[in-house]
């Protein structure tokens, strides 16, 4: 949330978008057939959107329980001051805090947290309690983690899916 306004897409923006959404490897010629256009068109626009701070990075995604992180939890932390010199440190430092999230309520800060153990969980909750009070729910199971973002115009994830396959 940057406080920028939004870049007008069209129905073909969206598409590109969505494709990359599901498969950020797409090769641009691929995305082309895939939207209809010619691939340098679809570079072009990709570019656009890249430099229009609309696509702001590619990245894998992990499976946390097989590289040894099966424990994920939300904490709560209810921060007592206005310097965030500690937390942004805590931040830097802690690897394992995968999301931070400034939010309205009693709570300040939501974080996400992966923990290789429970124990690991507490020494990573005991860091943060040191900046404030803090709630940990532990993640029994996840029913939606990511979500592709589609335009009014563009079509559905269901059935981009059913056109592949």
């Amino acid at each position: 949330m940057t406080g920028q306004s939004p870049i007008s897409l069209d129905a073909l923006d969206w598409r590109i978008l969505e494709h990359l959404q599901h498969d950020a490897r797409l090769p641009v010629a691929e995305l082309a057939r895939r939207v209809g256009l010619g691939s340098t068109a679809t570079a072009d626009r990709l570019r656009r959107l890249v430099d229009g701070g609309v696509i702001v990075g590619f990245r894998a995604e992990l499976d946390l329980e097989r590289v040894g992180y099966p424990i994920l939890a939300l904490v709560r932390l209810r921060y007592p001051t206005g310097n965030y010199r500690p937390l942004r440190a805590e931040l830097k430092n802690t690897r394992e805090l995968l999301e931070c999230h400034h939010v309205t309520g009693d709570d300040c800060f939501v974080l996400k947290v992966a923990a290789r153990s429970m124990r690991h969980l507490e020494e990573l909750t005991g860091r943060l309690a040191t900046l404030g009070g803090v709630t940990t729910s532990v993640v029994y199971s996840s029913l939606l983690t990511s979500r592709v973002l589609t335009g009014v115009d563009a079509p559905t994830t269901e059935r981009l899916s059913s056109a592949r396959g």
